[in-house]
């Protein structure tokens, strides 16, 4: 029984909901149609679709869609006819235009021109047009011995408009484009993608906007970055509102106030006018009241500024000609504007507003003919952005940052935001606003139970907690541990902002009682050694909403931040830096598809759908860029990839092609190499490094125990990759190869020298953690309790893992007072994670009381 359950958050009103989930191998054919049922064993209506697919040719996840309410905690998928909606999205594509009805909200989506939106009305009331892209750029430049600051503004260009995705509940819109300098429009920069989300019978748009990066960051900053809208306000402007979106509730400025000198309370007026409510001064006995109402001051324009993750600032001005005057301050607004009047108005929400500063909304021309809201991604209220580099040097030495190459640029990254629009045809009242406000700020999905997308085997090996065991228990309050503190630190060390939410930094400086952010490559984290992967299955295994929030941002952070979507390094990322971008290796192990597909999958998320599109071929960019130059800088082959972390990230992206499409290439692609690694007389201990021919995929033995460590063939997700693999195909010889591999590892070095006819040894295996899942899966195929044993001692002999077993927070009091582990570091924390989840589902019996009572002893001697 398929049974969906909300994350956490719940809808008070109709709402449109999207959500992904899997299939077992053989459960459901492409051929049959999906019934959602309520929890009053009602159908309701569903859209539903595959978006991967086992190689037996049944479904693996499919995606679906419904608009949903909160009278219902959970629901059933059932294998059934489906319902007919009473509701239906229905577009009609013309030569210049889209036209889009939802039943409540008409909108005209323009193909050409500035404005994506031309013109949103609800049953013939106009609500709002002229919805637009806008940005803000710095040019500086030097003249006559000083510093010439010139800001342009910026609009949208439309290049390409389609449908991308149709159905009766559901439709999605997508439009690629750049923006264009207002006083130049033959100059053009800062490309984007914007999806629009319609569903039945719902007043809401959801906006999809990722922002590219294509400038020269020495000489232009992007001083602003946002979206536009007018609404169409009739009233007085004593009915004219902006509300926006405080710390917990309403912040309420009308245009005009009753408040006067001579009537502060209007006869109840003004109460009534700050709650929100139409107020009519036509009768005789308000004639005084709105005389005197009509000489107060007109609040034209209005704005919140989040200028840091903990302050925000409301201001208000009367015409461009005058000063702001301040409102309020307040702490983490949560990112809502709503502009309206007595006809009803316009609401923008953005998620994520506080956590990726600096944001802001505002309106202008509140009393006139076209008021404009505008929401900035990046305000212009703050400093321009600058993507510089920290150095104009590198540091690979001193401070680990890969090559001695200067190639920190962010020239093809990308930032992706969430936006809702809501149209109101009457003016909403303030709890109505709270609500919607809070359900933007939160990921409304549906999700399984654990226990069902552990059974459907979909995502790999992991397994369920499971703490009636003591020893067990423990190893999970551990886990646990993890991650709260790298909840809690995300807010001490306020890993916040618009380029940073997500990330997390890499390795902790116990001396200054700072992470290391200014020392080259121990600074931010990126997806070096896979955190992504370990939040995901923590989410996996808990369902826990704190933790698919920390994946989410993660998600969103690491696959366009630290990724390149276009420009000499398309389908590559960055490794750890200072800055994001600003390591010398860009390397297909950043950008690989496995970290990111189980977002895709739980959401159906088409951006993260494109990301995943992009890499698929990323094998073809390390043609112009080898990851091995350093070391083979000139040889016989056209390139190099060693067996991982190069050649298992291809295998990642070339298998979540393969899940998603089904092309047969993709599959090809990873025989080709997997077949020259079972024909090696070492076979997957062969190597580590290969020549590597892009246009065949195949690897090109060059002898064994070569450049490369073995740590890395293991550290960045290829055992969760080839995990995966092995059990889609049914491979056994696969299976072999990942057992002798992972029983290699945990080898003496006398044995590892004769196994490989003295070949390979112990300086080519370092951080036998890191394989600690591999020798776990090579002790559950050989059912072998002493290789269990050692598997185990690799994760709980701290002398061995390198972990700071036990996780304990330590309370210092210096610049501040701080809760710090000493000794942590974020690749050795995520990769215990994810090995002691294999560890627990493969080989769990064996972990034994005496293993587990060193780490007790441990944590009494400490606290001691």
């Amino acid at each position: 029984m398929l049974k969906v359950k909300w994350l956490n958050t719940i809808p008070k009103s109709m709402t449109g909901v999207s959500w992904g989930v899997p299939w077992k191998k053989g459960e459901l054919s492409r051929e049959e149609s999906l019934c959602l049922m309520n929890d009053k064993n009602e159908k309701i209506p569903l859209q539903s679709w595959p978006t991967a697919f086992w190689p037996d040719g049944s479904v693996k996840w499919t995606g679906h869609s419904a608009v949903l309410n909160g009278q219902s905690q959970s629901y059933e998928i059932r294998i059934g006819d489906n319902v007919t909606s009473d509701l239906a999205v229905q577009v009609i594509e013309r030569n210049e235009q889209i036209h889009v009805d939802t039943g409540i909200l008409q909108v005209a989506i323009n193909k050409i021109g500035t404005n994506i939106i031309e013109e949103i009305t609800s049953n013939g009331k106009r609500i709002a047009n002229h919805l637009k892209l806008i940005a803000k750029k710095e040019f500086r430049k030097e003249e006559r011995e000083r510093k010439v600051i010139e800001e342009i503004d910026l609009e949208s260009e439309i290049e390409e408009v389609k449908i991308e995705k149709s159905g009766i509940i559901r439709n999605v819109i997508k439009i690629t484009g750049h923006h264009k300098f207002l006083h130049d429009k033959q100059q053009t920069g800062l490309p984007f993608k914007l999806r629009l989300y319609f569903y039945a019978g719902t007043a809401t748009i959801k906006i999809v906007h990722t922002f590219f990066y294509d400038g020269n960051p020495q000489k232009d900053y992007i001083k602003g970055i946002g979206i536009e809208a007018a609404p169409h306000i009739e009233g007085e402007n004593w009915n004219r509102h902006v509300c926006l979106g405080g710390d917990v509730g309403i912040y309420p400025e009308p245009a005009q106030l009753l408040l006067t000198r001579r009537h502060q309370r209007a006869k109840g007026l003004y109460n009534k006018q700050i709650s929100g409510e139409m107020i009519d001064l036509h009768d005789a006995q308000y004639k005084q009241i709105r005389d005197h109402a009509e000489q107060n001051a007109e609040w034209n324009d209005f704005k919140l500024i989040q200028d840091s993750a903990d302050h925000y600032q409301i201001m208000k001005r009367t015409n461009k000609e005058c000063s702001w005057i301040t409102s309020t301050h307040g702490t983490r607004s949560k990112g809502l504007l709503y502009t309206g009047g007595k006809n009803g108005g316009l609401a923008f929400g953005l998620r994520n507003f506080w956590q990726k500063f600096p944001s802001s909304i505002e309106v202008s021309g509140l009393t006139g003919e076209q008021p404009k809201m505008k929401l900035w991604f990046w305000s212009p209220d703050a400093n321009a952005m600058d993507l510089r580099h920290y150095n104009t040097k590198t540091h690979v030495l001193s401070a680990y940052e890969g090559f001695d190459e200067m190639r920190a640029t962010p020239y093809g990254i990308a930032n992706t935001s969430e936006v809702y629009l809501n149209c109101y045809t009457s003016p909403p009242t303030h709890d109505e606003l709270t609500v919607k406000m809070d359900e933007w700020q939160s990921p409304l999905v549906l999700v399984c139970e654990p226990q069902y997308y552990y059974d459907s085997n979909a995502l790999g090996v992991w397994s369920l907690p499971d703490k009636t065991h003591p020893v067990k228990g423990k190893i999970e309050e551990q886990l646990d541990n993890a991650i709260l503190f790298y909840k809690e630190e995300m807010e001490q060390r306020k890993w916040y902002g618009y380029w940073h939410y997500g990330d997390v930094m890499h390795t902790y400086d116990s001396v200054r009682h700072q992470w290391m952010y200014d020392i080259g490559g121990f600074a931010w984290q990126n997806t070096e050694l896979v955190p992504n992967i370990w939040l995901w299955n923590a989410f996996l295994r808990s369902g826990r909403e704190d933790i698919f929030i920390m994946a989410e941002a993660m998600t969103r952070h690491t696959s366009e931040v630290d990724c390149y979507h276009f420009g000499e390094y398309a389908g590559l990322g960055s490794r750890h830096n200072v800055i994001h971008w600003g390591c010398g290796c860009k390397e297909a192990r950043i950008s690989m598809a496995g970290l990111h597909k189980t977002y895709y999958f739980l959401t159906t998320d088409e951006r993260v759908g494109d990301l995943l599109e992009e890499v698929r071929d990323a094998d073809q960019s390390i043609l112009s860029l080898d990851p091995m130059r350093e070391f083979y800088p000139r040889d016989e082959h056209q390139t190099h990839a060693r067996v991982g972390p190069d050649w298992a990230a291809f295998c990642s992206n070339w298998f979540t092609a393969l899940e998603r499409t089904e092309e047969v290439r993709y599959y090809d692609k990873i025989m080709s190499g997997m077949n020259v690694l079972k024909g090696l007389p070492m076979r997957l201990l062969s190597g580590p490094t290969f020549g590597y021919d892009p246009s065949t995929s195949k690897l090109i033995h060059m002898g064994d125990g070569n450049e490369g460590s073995y740590h890395m063939v293991i550290a960045f997700g290829a055992p969760q990759t080839w995990f995966e693999i092995a059990d889609a195909f049914e491979d056994n010889e696969w299976k072999d190869m990942l057992v002798e591999f992972g029983e290699f590892y945990s080898l003496s070095n006398d044995e590892k020298l004769k196994r490989s006819n003295r070949t390979l040894h112990d300086k080519l295996f370092p951080l036998p953690m890191l394989a600690a899942g591999m020798v776990a899966y090579a002790a559950a195929a050989k059912r072998d309790k002493n290789l269990a044993e050692k598997a185990w001692d690799l994760l709980l002999n701290n002398e061995i893992s390198q972990m700071c077993l036990p996780i304990e927070k330590e309370t210092i009091s210096v610049w501040q007072n701080l809760n710090e582990v000493p000794g942590i570091t974020t690749n050795t924390t995520s990769q215990w994670c994810l090995n002691t989840m294999i560890a627990l589902e493969l080989i769990g019996e064996h972990v034994s009381d005496l293993q587990f009572k060193k780490v007790l002893e441990r944590q009494e001697c400490h606290k001691k």
